[in-house]
């Protein structure tokens, strides 16, 4: 006789008895609803009739409504103010809650933008899945929804295939005071602004218009600077490093995802440009070059090509000390031959050990080589 279902004479079987243990196993009803309200995934429940009957903390917090405004709802009502890439509104037709009641099938990975009541805007996406009455039919729709906006931004960032390049002009106020006499124009090449601890940072720069000596003479004329360092002077080309205590124009390009290329400097005013996200209004970076310059003025904004795709991947994988530590390196000259600046001075400005600047030097030299011969930029796609 077959026993392979059924436990031996006077038992039950062996599948009933798994389903009594696993009942008897179940949370209570009331650990059950405080265990779904304490979840980090925000989750709604929908009813057949479209209402929202009810939400969890998560979701209150993620949405910026109270529980009973979202439960005074209907899933498909304008109000959600819920819109596709392109912006255009999503019509309750194409709702993943709609499909779920329509076909009793689960509708994974639905992304869209959400509009907040304080105008901020989220990147959701969500997983649907219906829960069945006895008869079969859809009772109730489980809606567990997450914020992946900083994951979207990072993909349109990845992406664009177009940046703005942009300029500004200061009066002669902004001139530093050792070119305020005689005529010519001096242009500095901002090459890389490391960030350090607090609002510091040390910053590269460059030029071939400048002697070596009035070129350092320059940049510690400006209030900013401390502790310029003349790097190298090759072929009528100078470098140095600066340090900073304080906010720079320099880091308000860098602030807003940019990065500022040069200062082209005359008797009677300074321009700087730099580069900013295609979608990044440059009203923006015009606003905190002002708490500079009052006077600051947008004299262009260019749309220009330029792929990214690299180098926005390897800052991904790597932390901020490694980056900046790579950075530091690289301009300093720390990888030249013969070297332009030693590890002990590079840690000394970090504030850090040799050692420990040694370990994030490694380590970020390594992602690099691992995104390069290993993941082969995968990590983009």
């Amino acid at each position: 006789m077959d026993r392979s279902n059924t436990g031996t004479s006077g038992e039950e079987p062996a599948s009933e008895g798994r389903a009594a243990e696993v009942a008897d196993n179940l949370p209570p009803e009331g650990l059950s609803r405080r265990v779904f309200d304490a979840s980090p995934v925000s989750t709604v429940i929908v009813d057949s009739t479209g209402g929202i009957a009810f939400a969890n903390e998560r979701a209150i917090e993620l949405l910026g409504l109270a529980r009973d405004e979202i439960t005074s709802r209907q899933y498909g009502s304008t109000d959600w103010h819920i819109y596709d890439d392109d912006g255009a509104p999503i019509p309750v037709e194409e709702h993943p809650v709609t499909r779920v009641l329509e076909t009793g099938d689960p509708v994974f990975g639905f992304e869209h933008w959400l509009e907040r009541p304080d105008g901020s805007e989220l990147w959701l996406t969500s997983n649907s899945s219906p829960v069945e009455n006895e008869d079969g039919e859809v009772e109730y729709v489980v809606v567990a929804f997450e914020d992946v906006t900083g994951l979207k931004r990072r993909e349109e960032r990845l992406t664009s295939e177009r940046t703005r390049r942009v300029e500004f002009r200061a009066d002669e106020s902004a001139v530093p005071p050792s070119l305020r006499v005689g005529a010519g124009r001096w242009r500095i090449d901002i090459e890389s602004v490391v960030s350090l601890s607090g609002d510091a940072t040390v910053q590269y720069m460059g030029t071939s218009d400048l002697s070596a000596s009035a070129f350092v003479t320059t940049v510690e004329e400006v209030p900013h600077y401390v502790d310029v360092r003349l790097l190298s002077t090759t072929g009528g080309y100078s470098r140095v490093e600066a340090k900073a205590e304080s906010t720079t124009v320099s880091e308000v390009f860098q602030s807003l995802d940019g990065q500022a290329l040069g200062i082209v400097i005359a008797h009677d005013e300074v321009r700087f440009t730099g580069v900013l996200p295609g979608d990044v209004d440059p009203r923006l970076a015009a606003d905190g070059i002002r708490e500079f310059h009052p006077e600051i003025e947008l004299v262009s904004a260019d749309l220009v090509y330029s792929p990214h795709l690299l180098y926005d991947v390897v800052v991904d994988e790597l932390t901020e000390r490694q980056f900046a530590a790579l950075e530091a390196a690289y301009f300093s000259g720390y990888f030249d031959s013969p070297r332009t600046s030693t590890g002990d001075e590079l840690a000394d400005r970090f504030g850090v050990t040799r050692q420990t600047f040694n370990q994030h030097l490694r380590k970020a030299q390594q992602n690099v080589l691992t995104q390069l011969f290993e993941k082969s930029g995968s990590t983009a796609r």
